[in-house]
Formats: C-alpha cells, sequence, structure tokens
C-alpha cells in the first residue's frame, strides 16, 4: 500500500512546529527576566531575603545557620548574582551550581534543607503551604 502525505498533513505538521518554535522562545523568555531579590528558606521557614543589587557594596556574604547556630552554607551576593560558596554537607552539589539571577532560579542544599530562590521583589497574589 503506497500512501501519499498529503496538504493537510503537511499543513498540521508546520502549525506544531511553530507552536513549538513559539513556545520555546516565550518560555526562555520568561525564565530569563533579572530578579530584584533571594529568599533564603531553610527548612521551609524563611530565613531572609537580600537585594541582587546593591549600590555602594562589593559583595554581600550570607552565613546561613542551622537551628542550633552553626553555619552550614555560606552565600555570597555580587553583582546581580548569588552564589553558594561554601557549605558543609558531604556532596557540595549546591556548591557545584552556578550563580543564579534570574526569576525562578534555585540553589538547593538538600542535607542542610536550605534553598534559594530569586525573585522579582514583588508580593505574590496568593500564598500557601500544604502539609
Amino acid at each position: 500500500m503506497d500512501k501519499k502525505v498529503g496538504k493537510k498533513e503537511i499543513l498540521l505538521l508546520l502549525i506544531i512546529f511553530a507552536a513549538a518554535v513559539i513556545g520555546y522562545f516565550v518560555f526562555q523568555k520568561l525564565q530569563s527576566t533579572p530578579g530584584a531579590q533571594v529568599k533564603v528558606t531553610v527548612d521551609g521557614t524563611v530565613y531572609g531575603t537580600y537585594d541582587l543589587y546593591t549600590t555602594g557594596e562589593k559583595a554581600k556574604k550570607i552565613q546561613i545557620k542551622n537551628a542550633d547556630g552553626t553555619v552550614t552554607n555560606t552565600l555570597v551576593i555580587e553583582n546581580g548574582k548569588a552564589d553558594m560558596i561554601s557549605a558543609d554537607c558531604p556532596d557540595k552539589l549546591c556548591v557545584n551550581q552556578h550563580a543564579i539571577s534570574s526569576n525562578g532560579e534555585t540553589i538547593v542544599c538538600l542535607p542542610n534543607k536550605v534553598v534559594v530562590e530569586v525573585e522579582d521583589g514583588e508580593e505574590a497574589q496568593f500564598d500557601t503551604q500544604t502539609k
């Protein structure tokens, strides 16, 4: 049986391809929006919120401590980027992640339960937590 590809099938494939390309570029544009601040949480509790862009300062070094006061991670904010430079966890995956600066980007240290997330600086309309 010899089946030929018709005009309708070709048109459908072109529309799907175009939609995929447009979706990709829209997603990339949304992901690359520079953030204004980073929110640090430890074990689900907000540890602090820090500006990514500060005037007059070179670098801001934040020592993140656990409940008993021991420093577990060190975060450096410089030139609009946040970078985890040290951690006392065994795998050091958070230290090996790249510096973050765009909305939605995160650095996660699972052993120490530390999450650093870039935000745009505006309060969310809905803030919920589920258990």
